[in-house]
């Protein structure tokens, strides 16, 4: 591998770490309604579980509530027993033709372990944010021992994959405080 390829592989990845860590923010709630908080669930359909958002048509009408209208009636059932199941903490509310989930206020000791799985999601990116740096680095070396880069480039490969480690845990970090603040709001 030559410097532009190991770089353009690790920016990559670094790039993909930043959006599973980003999509996985979506999924934490904040005390507003948010179609993202049921992005997630599983719904037993037919057999086999099934994204909710692939059976059902997912809204936020009011601030405070999401509103889950299923393509097939029959399935209302089981998108109120995922629900249920899952680790919303919320009650769902069948009327027989939608399901309606009313998001509560979240209490102090709620916002703060939500703050907490941030950071732990925040700290799981970074971890892979800094092994996609640690491959970089053992291409580059690998490349200069195959005599495809001199010691120079090799150690310029390096410093410019920092570069991009220090960048892409930027994002991560910006991103995990703007959440953590999120969350923290009333």
């Amino acid at each position: 591998m030559d410097q532009d390829e190991i770089l353009l592989d690790a920016e990559e990845r670094m790039e993909k770490a930043v959006e599973h860590f980003t999509s996985s923010l979506t999924g934490i709630r904040t005390g507003r309604a948010s179609a993202g908080l049921v992005d997630s669930i599983r719904v037993d359909y037919y057999g086999s579980p099934t994204p909710l958002k692939q059976i059902a048509n997912v809204s936020v009408p009011e601030p405070q509530q999401i509103l889950i209208r299923p393509f097939d009636v029959s399935s209302l059932d089981e998108i109120a027993k995922a629900i249920q199941n899952s680790d919303l903490g919320m009650a769902p509310n069948n009327d027989g033709r939608v399901v309606r989930l009313n998001v509560p206020a979240l209490s102090t000791e709620r916002r703060q372990q939500l703050v907490g799985r941030v950071k732990e999601l925040a700290e799981e990116a970074r971890v892979s944010i800094r092994n996609i740096r640690r491959d970089a680095n053992k291409n580059a070396d690998q490349a200069e021992k195959d005599k495809n880069m001199t010691e120079d480039d090799r150690d310029n490969t390096k410093e410019l994959v920092q570069d991009l480690t220090k960048k892409f845990e930027g994002k991560v970090n910006s991103s995990a405080e703007a959440k953590e603040k999120e969350v923290m709001e009333d």
